[in-house]
């Protein structure tokens, strides 16, 4: 079997194995795919009434813009860092 990945792919499997977390490339793949056939029998129709309910905040404007949530963390780290 022929696989074609992109180099970020490669990098990442090459990255796992010099980690130690899969003695081989071949592993790392086993692996991923073993957990991707695992999560296709997931029902997750629980989260549904989570996702609809997180779509209707944020079409109401309840939510908060990612650069602003990053300056909200950095500003907790730091008055747990002067603590």
């Amino acid at each position: 079997m022929n696989i074609q990945l992109s180099q970020k792919q490669r990098n990442w499997l090459e990255a796992e194995v010099a980690a130690g977390r899969f003695a081989t490339i071949d592993e790392a793949l086993a692996a991923a795919v073993a957990d991707f056939m695992a999560g296709e029998d997931a029902d997750l129709s629980w989260a549904k009434p989570l996702v609809d309910e997180a779509r209707a905040g944020v079409a109401r404007g309840e939510f908060v813009e990612l650069a602003e949530f990053r300056s909200e963390i950095q500003e907790t780290i730091a008055k747990f860092a002067a603590s």
